[in-house]
């Protein structure tokens, strides 16, 4: 969120058909008027803002997406915006609201794309894990664990997606790349018709490198095809962390966030080129210290299903619990690789494995703030072997006794 980085990102937009920099910052989302107030977040080549709308102030989150690799990057970006439309409506997923995709009058092949979203005052839980550290406090268990179950349950719904209505929602993603292409196109004829105008010294212009490429057909809406309506197609988010659930207005409810991860579920590994390529692809998308063991080492032979994200719900909740993710701590405490401490599921709870001479009133007073129906979760969780970690179903059916068996919390009603 720093002002470097801003400007930056506005640097960049100068050469962008959108008008998206800090000494106008206005931009249009199709017919759409927004006014940027500031840097939420960033990543890899995404920022997000918080944007105003011009027509009745309303506040909402504008992810920018470059895609600077031209239409295969556009389509990676787009799958963001296929996958909510569909999962939408659901309470624990987040939900685009319009998108955009625009050219660079430069380069038509660098494309951006631009996801209008919900705008969530409360942040994120990794915003909540920060407070606790700066303040030393700690999430209420219960409160926590109800959160838990929310994520748990936009999850289920992810892992067992019912191809109900499929044809409105395979056609929905359709529309969605379609809108698109014609987007790039009309932006790469008008980028055309400048660079024409102004290179006409030039004896020839490049037009084959204007054209617009068709948008590659989604692998998110193709994977439903053939399944009739009532089956099920599975999906994996592959990148459940803490900075990806943000926390609704009413401080109860988790919204699920950054479908750019989502792929369909199982994936059996058929080849070593498509193991490197599962590899790659999640070193790119699955933040490391959330990671499942199987996709740092993915393996010819090997299955990567849904279990992948029950891997990172249970580093969650004991980055919610400890501060920070369990291999991270591991690795900061043993010095050693936090590769090494996934593969060999190195880790442990900060009361666990004291040595003599030092002072347990800290660590005790820390055991006795974590329950052990809570620590049972994360262990289940956190099984190296994929099979041995429960699915959802199981999970949730876990999650909800352990919160039956905990004291109200303060502010519960």
């Amino acid at each position: 969120m720093s002002f470097q980085s801003y400007f930056m990102d506005a640097i960049y937009s100068l050469t962008n058909c959108m008008n998206c920099f800090p000494s106008s910052p206005n931009l249009k989302i199709n017919s759409r008027s927004f006014k940027i107030q500031r840097l939420l977040g960033e990543g890899g080549f995404s920022y997000v803002y918080l944007v105003q709308d011009n027509s009745n102030q309303n506040l909402y989150a504008l992810k920018k997406i470059r895609c600077p690799f031209g239409q295969e990057s556009v389509a990676l970006a787009l799958k963001e915006v296929e996958a909510y439309s569909l999962f939408a409506p659901h309470p624990n997923i987040i939900h685009s609201i319009d998108y955009s995709v625009a050219s660079d009058k430069s380069d038509p092949s660098a494309k951006t794309v631009y996801i209008l979203l919900p705008y969530y005052r409360r942040g994120n839980l990794q915003d909540m894990i920060n407070a606790n550290l700066v303040n030393h406090t700690k999430f209420p268990e219960r409160r926590l664990m109800v959160l838990f179950l929310g994520v748990c349950k936009a999850l289920k719904s992810m892992h067992q997606y019912k191809v109900k209505g499929a044809a409105q929602n395979v056609g929905n993603a359709k529309k969605i790349r379609k809108e698109a292409a014609q987007a790039d196109a009309e932006a790469a004829e008008e980028a055309k018709m400048e660079m024409r105008a102004s290179r006409r010294h030039r004896e020839h212009d490049d037009e084959e490198e204007m054209d617009a490429e068709p948008l590659l057909e989604g692998e998110d809406s193709m994977a439903q095809e053939g399944i009739v309506a009532g089956g099920e197609r599975a999906y994996a988010h592959r990148d459940i962390k803490p900075g990806n659930i943000m926390i609704a207005d009413d401080g109860k409810t988790p919204i699920l966030m950054d479908l750019g991860s989502l792929a369909p579920s199982p994936t059996p590994i058929t080849s070593r080129s498509l193991a490197l390529q599962v590899q790659d692809t999640a070193a790119e998308h699955s933040t490391m210290p959330y990671r499942a063991p199987e996709l740092f080492d993915v393996k010819t032979g090997s299955v990567i299903d849904t279990k992948v994200d029950i891997w990172s719900l249970g580093c969650t909740l004991y980055a919610c619990l400890v501060g920070k993710s369990p291999f991270e701590a591991r690795s900061d405490e043993t010095g050693g690789s936090l590769s090494i401490c996934v593969l060999g599921g190195d880790w442990r709870f900060p009361d666990e494995g004291m040595q003599r001479g030092k002072q347990k009133g800290a660590q005790h007073q820390l055991e006795e703030e974590i329950s052990a129906g809570v620590k049972e979760v994360v262990r289940r969780c956190l099984a190296v072997e994929p099979a041995e970690r429960p699915d959802v179903d199981e999970l949730i059916s876990i999650v909800e006794g352990v919160i039956e068996g905990l004291p109200a919390d303060g502010g519960d009603e």
